[in-house]
Formats: C-alpha cells, structure tokens, sequence
C-alpha cells in the first residue's frame, strides 16, 4: 500500500501531497500522522497542497479530518502552498475548513505554528525550546 511520507521539521511535522488521493491512501495518512504527532510531541503539521491543481469535496473534508485530529492531539495545523484556484474551489464547494490556517509557503507556515528549524545541535535544540516554553508560561 502506497504511503505519504511524513517529514519532521523542528517541533512541527511537514506532509506533501503531490497525488490524487484516494480512499485507502487518506485512511493511511490519518492514521501515520495521528501516530507520528503522538511520537514527536509535535506543535503543528503542515499540510503543502502546491502540487495539487484541483481540490474535491474529499479532499477538503480530509484536510478538515486530518485538522480535528491534530487539534485533539494538541497540535495546531496550516495548509501551506494553495493555489488561487484551488481556494477558489473550497470556497464554491462551501468548506471553511475549521481550526485550520493558510500560508503561502513552508517557511510562513513554520511561523504560524510558532516553531522555526533552526541550526543547533539537540541539547542546544532541547534548551531553546525550554526557554520558549518558560516564556510562555509566564
């Protein structure tokens, strides 16, 4: 069975869909996430549908599932690299897409998400981190 990969990006998780997607392919993408968000403790998951041309009524409602489940796994979600046509379509079909935010692109979605790849080595990761998470707690 076909699968979609699933990058790590900092504390967010990065899936590219490049394919028509189907039945099987989007159960298998629910799950795999659903499973590596839990793993890696992720903040958010970017979903880039810029190689997408044409948005169905199934694929809004698997972006809007795949949504809901990140958000109850505690992790926020932004499509990233819609294309006008495309946003066009989601609207025409009457799918708001709830609890989900747009970016342009990959790095504009990282700041969405309130995580950025940086250049550190895992301790040095681990303590900037922390020190977010300090600030935030105040």
């Amino acid at each position: 069975m076909d699968r979609i990969p699933i990058l790590k990006l900092g504390r967010a998780l990065l899936v590219s869909i490049q394919a028509e997607m189907h039945d099987r392919l989007a159960k298998g993408l629910e799950e795999d996430l659903s499973e590596r968000i839990v793993q890696t403790a992720a903040r958010g998951v970017m979903i880039d549908i810029s190689g997408l041309e044409i948005v169905d009524s199934f694929m809004g409602r698997l972006l809007d599932n795949i949504a809901g489940v990140a958000r109850l796994l505690g992790a926020s979600t932004v499509v990233v690299g819609m294309r006008p046509a495309v946003a066009i379509t989601l609207v025409e079909l009457g799918l708001s897409l709830n609890g989900v935010r747009t970016a342009l692109d990959v790095e504009r979605g990282m700041r969405l998400i309130g995580t950025v790849v940086i250049d550190l080595d895992d301790d040095e990761f681990e303590a900037e981190l922390e020190a977010r998470d300090d600030l935030h707690a105040e």
